[in-house]
């Protein structure tokens, strides 16, 4: 069929449009980033239930859970409760480089996978503390922001990998044993977050209201239960197609996340796999983390009280 051309087994189309405003990229440009990184992604992807971001000509992107009904029968599939909307969803499990492809076809520019199995679900595979500067700081406070995780980690034993978001901030991920409860592995994470802004509050905070942080790096522990995070390698709809990149801890000084394009990247991890071979081992969780976890109130919902208290002073006044 004129106009078509077929990779990895699948039909693409209009491979020469621009992929999004400011990407100074098309369409081909991410199936190919994509068919390049291709295993060393899939891994990533491998057997959770993935969300992605799509972006269609002349559109604001969005976020797209639910498999659409025209989707390939060989494309993995998996049926997840969804508490907060009541309902089952049908999520892709992108377990090949055929899948991974197919998803480039759709403008599927971002990927991000559960912390959990399907196999197993919701029992995370990882902790995640994402470093989110503030308005104004600059990706070497987010810097500054890993190093206390990564402080706090070490002293109870634990290590983690980092990468870049594709944004402005970073993540660190943990890997953990299997069969660690969902809720005690949100509760560590929560103390890990609490115990970095105490090694040195001037850098990092806890806070979860924006207004609450006054210009510290945001030390976000609610990346836990059925969140999900931009996986390493996945490209990001941002300005020139940055990519969420694995890091070594000793090179965080020398970048920046603009250093990790959709461009760029291929180039750099060669035949590499950064991103396993960063990795530590999965690690058991101390108990005293979990316990103090647990006495930690859970972000969201502390926020939604106090900004309900705030909204009563501020009727008072």
């Amino acid at each position: 069929m004129a106009g078509k051309e077929v990779w990895g087994g699948v039909e693409m189309s209009n491979l020469d449009q621009p992929l999004f405003d400011g990407a100074e990229a098309t369409k081909r440009d991410l199936v190919g980033y994509l068919e390049v990184v291709g295993e060393r992604l899939v891994k990533v992807l491998r057997g959770r239930p993935l969300s992605v971001v799509r972006v269609r000509p002349g559109q604001e992107p969005f976020m797209q859970k639910n498999l659409p009904k025209y989707t390939p029968e060989w494309v993995g599939r998996t049926t997840v409760w969804a508490e907060s909307s009541r309902r089952e969803i049908t999520y892709a499990l992108c377990d090949d480089l055929r899948t991974l492809l197919w998803f480039g076809n759709q403008r599927a520019v971002e990927y991000h996978p559960t912390l959990f199995l399907a196999e197993s679900t919701p029992a995370p595979t990882h902790l995640v503390l994402d470093l989110d500067p503030s308005p104004g700081q600059t990706f070497a406070d987010a810097v500054a922001g890993a190093r206390l995780i990564r402080e706090a980690l070490a002293a109870d034993g634990l290590a983690g990998a980092v990468k870049t978001s594709g944004s402005k901030g970073l993540h660190v991920f943990v890997p953990v044993v299997d069969g660690i409860d969902v809720e005690d592995a949100a509760a560590a994470t929560r103390a890990v977050a609490a115990r970095a802004e105490r090694i040195d509050p001037a850098v990092g905070t806890t806070a979860f209201i924006r207004e609450d942080r006054h210009g510290k790096v945001f030390l976000d522990a609610t990346r836990a239960g059925g969140a999900t995070v931009a996986a390493a390698y996945s490209p990001r709809i941002r300005p020139g197609v940055t990519v969420s990149f694995p890091l070594h801890w000793s090179d965080l000084d020398d970048v920046t996340p603009a250093d990790f394009t959709l461009r760029t990247v291929p180039g750099l991890i060669g035949d590499s796999d950064p991103w396993s071979s960063e990795m530590p081992e999965p690690q058991q969780l101390p108990e005293d983390l979990i316990a103090e976890g647990h006495t930690i109130p859970v972000a969201r919902v502390q926020a939604m009280h106090e900004g309900k208290r705030r909204a009563r002073a501020r009727r008072a006044e």
